[in-house]
């Protein structure tokens, strides 16, 4: 009996709860540990006298007295609030014996029911975060046994949550070995695991992970990627590069054809700027000859011998564009090149990036944007150092920049760094004076291309040419002299007004004339002339539209990428 009370008063003390027990008379003969540090009493000061004499605010005596259980009570012990149960002890006749006391400190239940809580918003969060990625991801349990799955599972698989929870991890796989079992049987992470599941057999690549606390394994997740999106995606990007012109700048200021004074003060700003390292920025129409101008700065510079990059701005998704121009670190996408990728800026360290199109870009990029410029560096998408380059930037546009600041949707601060050397290249409408030396050029250079041994343009063709106002600049009356070299016979040599197509989107009716159109049907078939229609089409809607390639597809109700497409398509570029 002495051990088992030695026993039983170490149990009574190192529990969590205080205890204090009478007897028949209202004598304390059991205050544990608890009990002392709650009340701040100590026991030897309290066993053996009356509860109600030692102890504040007790009502043990009142239980002893009426029998009646007095329980979740609220009680005040000086600083500590506590809750606390107190019954009656009786013997096997029913006569109360005695009463004890069991309570706790409110502080413990509170701390307990806050943990709880921030446990289950945690457990909201994370069943949210899940739950909304577009991966795909299944975890199962130390024994291999679904336990969950989220919609981008039961989308991209086509099981639901009946079909898999609670079965095996194999219950999904079509062809292939589950990485789960792997990954449970090794506690070693596996990445890039090409394997069917579903009943579709679809084609995925998995990478599965164990799950480990405290050194001990509770499971491994699994997230499943659809490789037909990422052979999407791997299309979408090699697209894009094929949009961006690795280039050796192939043109000089010798190219630049033209004797007006606009033309010969642009060409002399850009020589000056040639001669200095810095930033230039080409402004004016489309289709005036804004690469010309980079191509020629560049051949002109101390930078010749290097590279020349040019970037159309406009022909790729934010994302690309930014992958593309800053480059990306492994891991930072899915499908991202193992070890990852350089950007364009650290390809073009040494020699010069031609930004075409600089206005259409994102606030986002512009931000990106004047941290190169201002700090000579770029960081790679999902990367944290700073790769320094030496790169000469060359950006152009045809957008007005200064109503873009007004209305927001362009960095003023950028606008000052690329606005250090800006050059204006000045439409076709005021500069006709120059029409017979470029149509000469034109002529020349289709004659190498076409085959031809035109001569010369009649001054009737010539004055048609002059009378109209050339919305598409440069680009539009390359389009028309080699139209129009098109429609001639093979051995025609001069080209006259019949030869020449129709000016704008209308074309004008002669006095007196009632039939229908000629349609130009030279022996074509019918994809040629719906592609030589449709070429056409394209070309008077971005004259219309000033170049503005935006405005011309949201005319044409076509997606901007589907127009640049069709553009390279037909060598609009």
């Amino acid at each position: 009996m002495e051990i088992s009370s030695r026993e039983l008063a170490v149990i009574l003390d190192s529990t969590h709860d205080g205890m204090i027990a009478v007897n028949r008379e209202g004598a304390v003969t059991l205050f544990n540990a608890a009990a002392e540090r709650l009340t701040g009493l100590k026991r030897e000061e309290v066993i053996g006298r009356k509860a109600q004499e030692a102890i504040p605010n007790t009502r043990l005596h009142i239980v002893l007295e009426t029998g009646v259980p007095e329980l979740n009570q609220q009680q005040h012990l000086g600083k500590t609030t506590i809750i606390t149960n107190r019954v009656p002890v009786k013997d096997e006749e029913g006569r109360v014996v005695g009463a004890v006391a069991v309570f706790r400190d409110v502080g413990d239940f509170e701390a307990l029911a806050e943990e709880l809580t921030n446990v289950r918003q945690i457990k909201t969060m994370l069943e949210a975060i899940i739950n909304a990625t577009n991966d795909a991801i299944s975890v199962v349990d130390e024994n291999g046994m679904q336990i969950l799955i989220n919609p981008a599972y039961t989308r991209l698989t086509g099981l639901t949550e009946a079909d898999v929870l609670y079965k095996p991890a194999t219950v999904d796989i079509v062809e292939g070995e589950s990485m789960h079992y792997k990954v449970l049987r090794t506690r070693q992470p596996v990445r890039g695991v090409r394997m069917k599941i579903g009943p579709n057999k679809k084609e995925v690549m998995v990478n599965v992970a164990p799950i480990i606390v405290n050194n001990e394994l509770k499971g491994s997740v699994g997230v499943i990627h659809d490789l037909s999106e990422i052979k999407k995606l791997t299309e979408e990007l090699e697209h894009a590069r094929r949009l961006i012109r690795h280039l050796e700048a192939k043109y000089t200021f010798d190219d630049i054809i033209g004797q007006s004074e606009e033309l010969k003060l642009a060409v002399e700003q850009a020589e000056r700027a040639a001669a200095t390292p810095a930033t230039v920025l080409l402004r004016g129409e489309s289709g005036t000859g804004k690469e010309l101008f980079a191509h020629a700065i560049h051949n002109a510079s101390t930078r010749s011998s290097q590279k020349f990059i040019r970037v159309n701005c406009a022909s790729l998704t934010d994302t690309l564009l930014e992958s593309e121009l800053f480059g990306y670190e492994e891991g930072a996408f899915t499908g991202a090149v193992k070890g990852g990728k350089r950007g364009l800026f650290e390809e073009a360290n040494g020699g010069t990036i031609f930004l075409d199109e600089i206005g259409e870009i994102s606030l986002t990029l512009q931000a990106k944007l004047l941290r190169v410029l201002q700090e000579k560096e770029v960081r790679r998408v999902g990367g944290t150092k700073a790769v320094p380059v030496d790169v000469r930037v060359i950006a152009a546009t045809n957008a007005n920049l200064e109503e873009k600041i007004r209305e927001g949707s362009f960095r003023e601060d950028l606008y000052y760094r690329l606005n250090v050397f800006p050059i204006f290249i000045p439409p076709l409408r005021r500069r006709k004076q120059d029409l017979p030396l470029l149509v000469r050029f034109l002529i020349g250079k289709f004659n190498r291309e076409f085959g031809r041994q035109v001569e010369r343009i009649e001054p009737e063709a010539l004055k048609v040419l002059e009378n109209y106002d050339w919305p598409g600049n440069v680009r539009e009356l390359e389009n028309v002299i080699g139209r129009a070299i098109i429609n001639m016979r093979p051995g025609d040599t001069v080209i006259a007004v019949r030869h020449l197509p129709p000016l704008g989107l209308v074309r004008p009716q002669v006095e007196g004339e009632h039939r229908l159109p000629d349609s130009g049907w030279q022996g074509e078939t019918l994809n040629e002339i719906l592609a030589r229609v449709e070429r056409q089409v394209i070309c008077d809607v971005l004259a219309q539209c000033g170049g503005n390639k935006t405005l011309a597809a949201r005319k044409l109700n076509i997606a901007v990428r589907s127009l640049y497409y069709k553009m390279d398509r037909y060598g609009l570029r």
